[in-house]
């Protein structure tokens, strides 16, 4: 039996801390969306740990009462997941628009686990197996969420220009999405009736998250002893790097007469490390010159931004009015039409063809 003391701390550290993580993001970026949906996701956390200390296992010294607003809680705990796959896409893909589907599923699962709480399918007979069935089809999708969150963390890595994003990526949203997921998967199905009946198993996922919600607070503090990447910068900066010898450098002009007048864009499946030996120049020092230097935190936003330009020419050009769209996203340096049509459409507000249209008519 864990020491009830000691789980009652644990939990009151993962809730506060919780909690001023949510305060700071809000108070840092009030408006930004990602700030906004972490707020919420952080309230359902602590729902989560609320209902936690709602157990028979809990010392009634720390038990508390929560059934008033329990169909509330099993709400917010139901859509975590689906909160933090959310917040991954705004924070990583902001230029991007959800998926509609998945906006779809996430509203549906969530609203039939709302549905099954309240219909309460504890007894027997072909319905409530049904209803045991289709709890089963959300449990499964809310890892889904979860896995579609961890893959859209690390999908763009590579292309992030910022470093302290990309130490972000790893330390703190991957080992959140791996702990959400475990846990999610635990609870629906290793433990029957879920961590609140078994001790043991409540007691690792509450000091697993008190662990992370802490970690995750002191380096959002800045501790030099936490901030990994604060201390290799600190250390970075005491020593001039020497100049290599044929090592080109760039600004603003001399990379676009390059980069864009000799439409080094148009290569399909171009990447950072690529296009810095195109250049000759280390791969750090032009994530560095793009992101401070022509503002973009990300390459690929880069590479959308010069070949949807040119794209956008050969469109309104009479000339190339019989061509095929698609003809027009290869020859830009698109594999396929889907991403050459999305990213037109963020970047110019219409469609290829529309834009077309516009221009021609």
């Amino acid at each position: 039996m864990p020491n009830p003391l000691l789980l009652f701390g644990a939990q009151i550290v993962a809730i506060m801390s919780v909690l001023l993580l949510a305060a700071g993001y809000l108070k840092t970026d009030p408006r930004a969306g990602s700030a906004r949906t972490f707020g919420i996701m952080a309230i359902f956390v602590v729902f989560y740990l609320l209902n936690g200390m709602t157990s028979p296992n809990i010392d009634p010294n720390f038990r508390i009462d929560l059934s008033a607003i329990s169909l509330l809680i099993t709400l917010g705990v139901n859509a975590i997941c689906g909160l933090f796959m959310i917040y991954c896409f705004l924070i990583f893909h902001e230029q991007q628009r959800f998926p509609v589907a998945l906006g779809a599923a996430f509203a549906l699962q969530v609203s039939l686990d709302f549905l099954l709480a309240l219909l309460n399918t504890s007894e027997g007979g072909a319905a409530a197996k049904g209803s045991a069935l289709l709890a089963t089809s959300m449990d499964v999708l809310q890892l889904v969420f979860v896995g579609f969150a961890i893959y859209w963390t690390l999908k763009g890595w590579r292309a992030d220009l910022v470093d302290d994003r990309r130490v972000f990526r790893w330390f703190i949203i991957g080992v959140q999405g791996a702990l959400i997921f475990i846990i999610v998967f635990v609870e629906n199905f290793l433990l029957p009736g879920g961590s609140v009946n078994d001790a043991t198993g409540q007691a690792l996922i509450v000091y697993s998250i008190a662990a992370l919600t802490l970690g995750m607070l002191l380096a959002a503090m800045r501790f030099d002893f936490v901030s990994l990447s604060y201390v290799i910068r600190r250390v970075a900066e005491l020593a001039e790097e020497p100049e290599q010898e044929g090592v080109k450098t760039f600004d603003i002009d001399s990379f676009n007469d390059t980069f864009k007048n000799g439409k080094l864009y148009r290569e399909a499946g171009l990447t950072i490390s690529m296009l810095a030996k195109k250049l000759n120049m280390p791969e750090y020092r032009l994530r560095s010159f793009i992101h401070k230097q022509l503002g973009f935190r990300n390459f690929n936003a880069m590479l959308h931004k010069y070949r949807i330009e040119d794209a956008s020419k050969a469109l309104s050009d009479q000339e190339n009015q019989n061509v095929p769209v698609l003809t027009i996203a290869l020859s830009v340096g698109y594999q396929s039409i889907t991403p050459f049509n999305n990213a037109f459409r963020e970047i110019k507000g219409v469609t290829p063809s529309e834009y077309r249209k516009q221009h021609l008519s």
